[in-house]
């Protein structure tokens, strides 16, 4: 297949490239600048111009490809006061509109992204891939609610919901939680620090995105989980180790604080299943653990965005 990209320059996104190229794919990606053109080249890839605020590019760039994967995602919302959050998921709802607007009436097929936290029934369950609640109070769910409204009108879509995706360098949520440590002088839980992340290696989520694609299989979504929860308490720990900084327990009041817009995230317990992924898709994840990679981390060259 031909694949048109977006996010193809991205944490992920470069990941996803040679995993497609490497199992005989063509990649289209999709880049705004002289430097992320010149980075696809040199993966083989073939260099779309655009960006998400652009959705002719988006549209035209899915044209001429035989199939969509979808991860890019302005990460501008984090790192400040979170305040643009709703308005970047907006962002991805729109970008998600035009690529089904290229895609209509064909069966070509579209795999966008969400979050496994879509996937949360009830507080203290892990999510599964077969629950959606389209009024959650995340507004990520966005992203799932524009894919529910092309799939209506006849597209092929399917979603990759991510968890914390994890190598040596970049840890998802937990990049910033090693900057809060950093700047705080310690790394810190809540309470007992039981509540759990679920995790994944970014080259195993690589392959998930391509095995997703390669089924078409038209409204399933796909847990890219690995771990189903690494426990806070167990994070903190690894990230105390390893800037050689106290480890402590916070109450909920002392957490906002000390994190400020990363609280909200660090108080939830979110583990996450990957039983019917794994099932659907032979997928079976390989890669190193969360905790292992934040061991082999570089501490003094932390990436902070």
């Amino acid at each position: 297949m031909r694949v048109f990209l977006t996010g193809a320059t991205g944490f992920i996104g470069s990941a996803i490239v040679p995993e497609l190229i490497n199992a005989g794919h063509q990649v289209l990606g999709l880049t705004r600048s002289d430097a992320g053109a010149r980075s696809l080249v040199a993966a083989g890839a073939e260099v779309h111009r655009g960006s998400l605020e652009d959705p002719e590019s988006l549209r035209s760039g899915a044209a001429q490809t035989d199939g969509v994967i979808h991860c890019a995602f302005d990460h501008s919302a984090f790192g400040s006061d979170f305040s643009k959050f709703l308005e970047v998921c907006e962002k991805d709802r729109r970008a998600i509109e035009a690529l089904g607007d290229a895609l209509k009436g064909s069966d070509r097929p579209l795999v966008i992204t969400s979050g496994t936290g879509m996937g949360n029934a009830a507080p203290g369950q892990p999510a599964t891939e077969d629950h959606f609640d389209p009024v959650h109070p995340n507004p990520r769910r966005l992203s799932e609610v524009a894919a529910a409204a092309i799939s209506e009108r006849g597209l092929n879509v399917s979603v990759v919901r991510l968890p914390q995706v994890h190598d040596t360098v970049k840890q998802g949520l937990i990049t910033y939680e090693v900057h809060v440590a950093r700047e705080k002088g310690a790394s810190a839980y809540i309470g007992e620090g039981l509540n759990r992340w679920p995790a994944a290696h970014v080259l195993d989520v690589a392959r998930l995105y391509r095995l997703a694609l390669e089924k078409r299989e038209a409204g399933s979504r796909y847990n890219a989980v690995a771990e189903e929860g690494v426990s806070m308490r167990e994070i903190a720990e690894v990230i105390g180790r390893g800037l050689k900084v106290p480890v402590v327990s916070l109450s909920q009041q002392e957490a906002q604080a000390h994190f400020g817009w990363l609280a909200m995230f660090v108080s939830y317990d979110m583990p996450a299943s990957s039983a019917q992924t794994r099932r659907r898709l032979g997928w079976r994840p390989t890669g190193p653990g969360l905790i292992a990679d934040l061991e082999q981390m570089r501490w003094s060259e932390t990436v902070t965005h």
